[in-house]
């Protein structure tokens, strides 16, 4: 697939395929510990280049994960958002992710984003529902969560690195 050929435009948004090409853009974003602060660590060089096989093996698999996000205009790669497979709850659920280059925070685009990619979700695959899950404190997410539409349905603890991790599950269902 060539690097630009796009999944989804939105207005001031391109949204593509990961490439290796995109390390170097993505160590400078996943590198900082305040926009990686759901892990709670800046990802490491061996950190994103696993990241981004990743994704690769998931756009197989899946045929969704995390996509890059560049402005239209320039563009410039400015963070990622995208579709999982996983599972909440011993259940198989789809959720919707973002990650943005702090610089790029309080501009829209994780909710421009992520709701061209349910929208994708709804239109290509006729999921029941897309689900996010978000750790109590991330409020800049819970809130791009509920300009989604999002509803709260439950928790689920995810374990990272030892260390088990609570998180909020919000729900959107198909409205077809």
């Amino acid at each position: 697939m060539n690097k630009r050929e796009n999944i989804q435009e939105t207005e001031r948004l391109a949204i593509r395929k990961l490439t290796h090409d995109d390390f170097e853009t993505l160590i400078a974003i996943m590198g900082k510990p305040e926009v990686m602060y759901a892990w709670e660590h800046g990802f490491s060089e061996d950190d994103v280049r696993s990241w981004i096989e990743r994704q690769l093996t998931r756009y197989t698999k899946d045929c969704i994960g995390y996509f890059a996000v560049e402005l239209k205009e320039s563009g410039l790669l400015i963070g990622q958002a995208g579709l999982m497979t996983t599972t909440m709850n011993e259940n198989s659920v789809v959720e919707i992710g973002y990650i943005f280059d702090n610089t790029y925070w309080h501009n829209g685009y994780a909710t421009e984003a992520a709701e061209s990619l349910i929208a994708y979700a709804f239109d290509n695959f006729g999921l029941p529902a897309v689900y996010c899950s978000i750790r109590p404190e991330n409020k800049a997410s819970i809130r791009v969560a509920k300009r989604l539409g999002m509803e709260s349905c439950g928790s689920h603890t995810v374990v990272y690195r030892g260390k088990e991790m609570p998180h909020i599950i919000y729900k959107l269902e198909n409205p077809k």
